[in-house]
């Protein structure tokens, strides 16, 4: 494949993404298609059929180059000139209004260059209202999923995976759903995509054991397929209690599904990472599942960026 085809394919990619600039360094997506001589309309997204890794696209689109599409070796090798690096521009400050859980505590004020993202439910609202409300701590919501009968998942899982991490941590991480490996122990984010989670904490100077790791889902789907409107009905009231115990002052969401859920909302991943978001008056940030970053080595720039980001607004609410 020559590098002009290798480039189209990559750009294509990030496109469906929902990513306009951000990857190709303030050059548009469409400007550097043009340039290469494609001007075909962007691709309409549609439903991937088989099973997949939990937290990736659900987007049908074009592989990416094994390497991880270096799109300014690519230019070079049709004879484009690459765009030079832009510098960022300056940084507004924004303030963070709202509190950090249903018991009110109020957020320090952060400045960051997001822009205005999803805000769901009140701030002071409580989460749970129902049975759930009554369990009043991590473990016995653990629990309470361990006898769920409330989806057809449990009767075909393994083990149940309530999540792990400190019962007092305000940093926490939420993914999709227990895959293979995960099932068979017990615990979230196990396996090449738990340890590449780890490194991602540990290069923001957090421990593993100091946050909560969770997902939305507590029982894996079989064959890692894509979770019901059932599944999802009866799973996240835990993860809401979990949530509502935990206190947070961040939630990290990897991924699409684990984003889409938590927001309420279809939009691709692409444009649901960049801004802060606002789960019941708690940040959001989206970023990439770590099986994303596997399969595509060039996801691991802008996850970078995310996670550092939520640590900023971690890092200001503690100093409150």
């Amino acid at each position: 494949m020559d590098g002009r085809e290798r480039l189209r394919l990559y750009l294509e990619q990030r496109r469906e993404l929902g990513e306009s600039e951000f990857v190709l360094d303030s050059m548009p997506l469409d400007d550097v298609l043009r340039l290469i001589g494609d001007n075909s309309p962007a691709a309409p997204r549609s439903s991937a059929a088989g099973p997949r890794p939990h937290g990736e696209s659900r987007t049908t689109r074009p592989e990416a180059p094994a390497d991880g599409g270096n799109w300014r070796d690519a230019l070079t090798a049709i004879g484009a000139d690459a765009p030079a690096r832009s510098a960022p521009p300056a940084a507004a400050p924004k303030q963070a209004s709202a509190t950090a859980s249903a018991a009110a505590q109020p957020l320090a004020t952060v400045s960051t260059d997001a822009g205005q993202g999803i805000v769901v439910g009140s701030p002071r609202r409580e989460l749970q209202q129902g049975p759930l409300a009554a369990l009043d701590s991590l473990d016995a919501v653990a629990a309470h999923i361990a006898a769920c009968s409330g989806c057809a998942l449990a009767k075909t899982a393994k083990n149940h995976v309530p999540g792990e991490g400190s019962p007092k941590a305000q940093f926490v991480v939420v993914g999709e759903a227990p895959g293979e490996k995960e099932d068979e122990l017990g615990r979230p984010f196990v396996g090449r995509s738990g340890d590449l989670l780890t490194k991602i904490l540990e290069a923001v100077q957090l421990k593993r054991e100091d946050v909560f790791i969770c997902n939305v889902l507590k029982h894996r789907p079989p064959g890692n397929r894509n979770p019901s409107a059932d599944e999802i009905r009866a799973c996240s009231p835990y993860l809401l209690r979990q949530l509502e115990l935990l206190q947070p002052r961040v939630i990290l969401a990897l991924g699409t599904f684990a984003a889409q859920t938590l927001l309420q909302s279809t939009l691709p991943i692409g444009k649901l990472r960049g801004p802060v978001h606002r789960f019941h008056g708690v940040p959001l940030i989206v970023t990439y599942h770590p099986a994303a970053l596997l399969r595509n080595p060039a996801y691991k720039r802008p996850t970078w960026e995310d996670v550092q980001l939520a640590r900023r607004i971690f890092d200001s609410a503690n100093q409150a």
